[in-house]
């Protein structure tokens, strides 16, 4: 009895700083938004170089990504995460007390810790809670997103209420790391090296990218990826050009993040339920593919459809991040699995919102950009009855 006890206490001290980590993988970035203007100004920045920091993170995430599993292996997992933390941490300093270099250096630093972050948690989660992994997915993506949003919400209030300006603003986040670095720091007397299994599988990064079930994994959590990023970047213009107030626009593009959060409550416990995730895959994207093509076609009822945009990127990355951990058949292939899906899925990112403005100065208009997004929403339909299969990497 008192083993299960010490048991419980164990995972649940795991979850806890799981959760606390969760809310560092978001926030320290997203809170820019709102102060954009505001730097700008301080620095005279063109859109264009403004454009470049609000990418810059994706970028990071994309390039470290696939070197995340390997530090996983050497350091351990729960060091590297603490070192993942300690780098945020560092990043978030530099970008609000290092003038314009520390702008863009602290913001790529905050990217590095991000990415590790981001790949080894589905790892650990495979390692340490195989049984809750789907679940807890749900769990700190929610996490992760209700972060993002409080800290995006109190940027201009803050401001504005004791009167300073953008950068204590932004170092104001650095409680978020703190707090994770505190509660994590007791898993550091794990032993990194057996925690890890790392000798078991010294190949597993490698096999991971020659992999069919691989790239229909990561082409899902890609494919949602570059939808996302394309209306979350562009929606209030889309909306304005289709006849809506500035203000109203705004408001709309404040439904999409909440209906983005809204499957945190409820697609981590559906996923531990199926036997596969071929129904749920197809239907999120078709979702997204009906509020994209309603958004185009009858404008008038936008709220519907941004709601229902919103819920299908906010579950598709859920069950993108549940894939990882469901396809692979241990902690490190996990990791590796982790690092290539989001490598594919941020270079994705990274480059949607840049081509979608493209095609909206070469077309006049967002009707391309639209029909393209809801072809990229059919296509993910595709990967996500492929990648819902109940396979796993090992089997290949």
């Amino acid at each position: 009895m008192r083993k299960k006890i010490k048991s419980s206490g164990k995972h649940l001290g795991l979850i806890i700083g799981i959760l606390l980590i969760a809310t560092s993988l978001r926030a320290p970035f997203t809170s820019v938004a709102p102060l954009l203007e505001s730097i700008r100004d301080d620095f005279s920045l063109s859109a264009a170089r403004a454009g470049v920091l609000q990418t810059l993170p994706l970028l990071a995430f994309a390039l470290f990504s696939p070197l995340a599993a390997g530090f996983g292996r050497r350091l351990g997992m729960e060091r590297t995460l603490f070192v993942a933390l300690l780098i945020v941490v560092a990043g978030i300093v530099i970008r609000s007390c290092a003038g314009l270099a520390g702008l863009f250096g602290g913001t790529l630093l905050i990217g590095l810790g991000i990415a590790l972050g981001n790949v080894l948690l589905p790892g650990l989660l495979k390692r340490d809670l195989p049984h809750r992994a789907a679940s807890l997915t749900g769990l700190y993506a929610l996490t992760m997103g209700l972060a993002a949003a409080l800290a995006s919400a109190v940027m201009i209030p803050f401001t504005t209420f004791f009167h300073t300006g953008w950068s204590s603003a932004l170092l104001m986040t650095l409680a978020l790391p703190m707090v994770a670095l505190i509660v994590w720091l007791p898993r550091l007397k794990r032993d990194p090296v057996a925690a890890t299994h790392g000798a078991a599988h010294p190949h597993a990064p490698a096999r991971v990218w020659r992999s069919g079930l691989a790239w229909q994994v990561s082409l899902f959590f890609g494919l949602n990826s570059v939808i996302y990023y394309i209306i979350v970047s562009w929606l209030p213009a889309m909306l304005q050009n289709l006849g809506f107030t500035a203000a109203q626009a705004g408001s709309l593009h404040g439904v999409l993040q909440l209906a983005s959060a809204i499957p945190g409550f409820f697609i981590g416990s559906i996923v531990a339920r199926l036997r596969d995730q071929r129904v749920l895959g197809v239907a999120i994207a078709l979702t997204g593919a009906v509020g994209l093509t309603g958004l185009l076609m009858l404008p008038v009822l936008a709220t519907l459809w941004v709601v229902l945009i919103g819920i299908s990127t906010g579950a598709g990355i859920i069950l993108g991040l549940a894939f990882i951990s469901l396809r692979a058949g241990n902690a490190v292939q996990a990791a590796a699995l982790s690092g290539m899906a989001q490598c594919v899925g941020y270079l994705l990112a990274a480059g949607g919102p840049p081509l979608a403005g493209l095609l909206h100065d070469r077309m006049d208009g967002w009707t391309v950009p639209l029909t393209v997004c809801t072809l990229l929403a059919l296509a993910q339909a595709v990967m996500g009855y492929l990648a819902g299969r109940q396979r796993v990497l090992v089997s290949e």
